[in-house]
């Protein structure tokens, strides 16, 4: 099997994370948490489970300058995954997510987007032909669409966060990839176009349409659960990477679900990204 090329466009965002018992309602101050310091972004992300699940691996995006951007770009440059598309602004500030998690390992977040929200389409330089492209909202629409129209290769977006999008993306990407809070977003404009949909179901597994019907149903795996953080990112990289090298699309699904399961047993959105190595012991296990 050879090794999928994946381009990546996307954000980059240093996630600052606090762990406490309980997540906060509006006004309550909670207390007693403890802090860490994460490479992040939706883009960053996707692109660092896809290197370590086996791909090579581009990312194009934008950062601010200086030690954020050293921190947010650590553990993508440790892995190597190709930045040479990762553009430095001195005029903006690297993104941040602030995060919260609770004991059960949900959370949530708060994104200032900084230098993620000035990426163009100009600076959407597609190298090569890679054999997937792999987009999410964390950027402005208007690279998404930039990137489809490059025209190369399986052509993913993960509708997260969602929001409005050009009806041509809904009608021509070949894969959206969706959770159940963004799939009653979109609701059936998801299914407009003859592509596939993937929809994350939590514990009720994952499900694969194409052109509107069930091609694919993988169930969810018994997984201690530390941070959910990351998981749908590593969800979104493993579906991509696995219908790239040519799986079937059942194998693929499964072979994704059981990414992002081992992505929720460990704190933080990338140091809990699993190997490829890792992902295949735990399927050989559940047989």
């Amino acid at each position: 099997m050879s090794t999928p090329a994946l381009t990546i466009i996307g954000s980059v965002n240093l996630d600052l994370v606090a762990s406490a018992e309980k997540l906060p309602v509006a006004g309550e101050t909670v207390t007693g948490a403890t802090f860490a310091q994460h490479p992040g972004g939706k883009g960053a992300n996707q692109a660092l489970a896809a290197r370590r699940l086996g791909a090579e691996v581009s990312m194009i995006a934008r950062t601010g300058e200086g030690p954020n951007r050293d921190a947010a770009l650590a553990l993508l440059r440790q892995d190597g995954v190709d930045l040479s598309g990762v553009v430095a602004c001195p005029d903006e500030q690297t993104g941040v997510a602030l995060i919260a998690v609770d004991k059960a390992g949900e959370n949530q977040i708060v994104v200032a987007s900084g230098a993620n929200a000035t990426l163009s389409p100009e600076d959407v330089n597609i190298e090569g032909h890679p054999d997937a492209i792999l987009c999410q909202l964390e950027v402005p629409t208007a690279c998404v669409m930039a990137a489809l129209r490059a025209g190369s290769g399986l052509f993913a977006v993960n509708l997260a966060p969602a929001g409005p999008v050009p009806i041509e993306l809904l009608e021509a990407a070949d894969l959206l990839i969706v959770n159940e809070g963004e799939a009653a977003f979109y609701g059936e404009g998801l299914h407009r176009g003859g592509g596939m949909v993937a929809l994350t179901l939590g514990a009720e597994g994952a499900v694969l349409y194409r052109a509107g019907k069930e091609v694919a149903r993988a169930a969810a795996f018994a997984v201690p659960v530390i941070d959910t953080t990351g998981a749908g990112d590593t969800f979104c990289a493993a579906l991509v990477l696995a219908l790239a090298e040519g799986r079937e699309e059942g194998e693929a699904l499964c072979f994704a679900s059981a990414a992002s399961a081992l992505a929720v047993t460990k704190a933080g959105a990338q140091p809990s990204l699993p190997w490829r190595e890792d992902v295949e012991a735990f399927l050989r296990e559940q047989d």
